[in-house]
């Protein structure tokens, strides 16, 4: 299989975070982020292209086809539900693959109303109420007809509660509301038709509509034969899901079905199960087989950090005590930005007034052959008259070490706490 260009848009989604971060170590892909608006993708993606014109605008498909000539893109791999129906209907415009389902798929998947109508008679689906007043007893739930995540979407406890969230979300539907647990099922069709893989997730703490703690559950039966009756009835190609919620009974009532990847199917990708990647590899038409770990796993997620730091250097001085080395133990955090100045070909030097045998220390902790240059200081020593005054950083736990050099010198310094600023992935 040769290396292929791909083109995930837009590449800041949670989606196409996800996708990024299955796809980034692959010897098979080359990730190219695009968005239209000015989002986290800038930060994750090494090549990213901002400023495209939105999916609904005009023009938005010469554009993108300018971006598969110039890129060499081999496939589109879109990363929000409303993206993915348009190029759905569209894919035959584009001048290269699309790694989504069918039109009819996608459409329908769009639309929850489409979905229930659909499903109604086959899968269990939510009391719909065509008006307020037709509501038999409150409290119920509201969300937009289409929609991800949780914006407009609300419990309701009176008529005027829900005619207030109307005027903010009038295509919202009004459900039944449902008390008991939520569950996501991760799910894998290839290009055959063939469910390979439905794995249920309970949902046990949702914020702005994401799944941030998610652990896996054991008996799947009742989700998987709700898995086989949506893939019968919908084309599905590669990575798709679908969410339940239990009932009053504790019967299990379809949410929703989307036909892409879930932002928290990280969790069966750290179980063995890369939904992006197998999704790409069924699009060019490549079998696939899927196995799972059977450890156990809990996923909780929160927001993490990513910095563009505007200074340029050449080499880098680190400090080993409670810096390298923290009460007996490797920063594995300095570690991995040591490697990364190792690929950049910068040069990494280690000083230090280490009370015992630097060598025999850095040998003992495996850590030697990091360096390119090691200064053994004594006690007494400033470590700003060993370090040069330009194209240089510091890091030191020390904040009189930081100080000084800062003063001295009028470089750059670091505490351990502010790597990650200096890292790039």
């Amino acid at each position: 299989m040769k290396n292929l260009n791909v083109l995930v848009f837009p590449c800041g989604s949670e989606i196409g975070l996800e996708i990024h971060r299955s796809l980034k170590f692959s010897n098979h892909v080359n990730l190219i982020g695009a968005s239209s608006v000015q989002d986290h993708g800038r930060m994750m993606y090494e090549t990213y292209i901002g400023g495209l014109p939105f999916y609904s605008e005009k023009g938005f498909l010469e554009v993108l086809n300018s971006i598969v000539e110039q890129y060499e893109i081999d496939a589109i791999y879109p990363a929000m539900d409303s993206v993915i129906s348009f190029l759905s209907k569209n894919k035959f415009e584009l001048n290269c693959n699309l790694i989504t389902p069918e039109a009819d798929t996608t459409e329908l998947c769009l639309s929850k109303t489409k979905t229930y109508q659909f499903y109604h008679k086959l899968i269990k689906t939510p009391t719909v109420y065509s008006k307020l007043n037709d509501i038999r007893s409150f409290p119920v739930f509201m969300k937009p007809d289409i929609g991800y995540g949780s914006r407009g979407a609300k419990k309701i406890h009176s008529i005027s509660e829900g005619e207030e969230h109307l005027k903010l979300f009038p295509t919202s539907i009004i459900l039944e509301y449902l008390p008991g647990n939520e569950y996501t099922v991760d799910c894998f069709t290839n290009r055959h038709g063939e469910l390979l893989f439905a794995g249920a997730r309970e949902r046990k703490r949702i914020q702005n509509g994401i799944s941030v703690q998610t652990v896996p559950v054991q008996d799947e039966d009742s989700f998987l034969k709700i898995a086989e009756k949506i893939n019968k009835t919908l084309k599905f190609r590669g990575a798709w899901f679908f969410q339940v919620k239990e009932n009053i009974n504790q019967e299990l009532v379809l949410l929703e079905i989307a036909s892409r990847l879930a932002g928290s199917s990280s969790l069966y990708r750290n179980l063995g199960i890369n939904f992006a990647l197998l999704s790409i590899y069924d699009a060019f038409n490549i079998d696939v087989k899927i196995f799972c770990n059977n450890y156990n796993i809990e996923l909780d997620r929160a927001l993490t950090n990513r910095y563009r730091i505007d200074i340029k250097y050449n080499s880098a001085y680190i400090d080993f005590d409670d810096c390298l080395l923290i009460k007996g133990k490797i920063n594995i955090d300095l570690v991995k930005f040591i490697y990364q100045l190792i690929n950049e070909q910068k040069l990494v030097v280690l000083i230090t007034k280490h009370k015992n045998n630097i060598i025999e220390t850095l040998k003992e902790y495996k850590l030697l052959q990091l360096f390119d240059e090691i200064i053994h200081l004594e006690a007494t020593d400033k470590k700003y008259n060993y370090i040069p005054d330009k194209d240089v950083i510091f890091i030191d736990d020390s904040y009189a070490e930081r100080y000084e050099v800062h003063k001295n010198l009028s470089i750059p310094v670091f505490a351990p706490d502010n790597i990650e600023a200096l890292m790039h992935i």
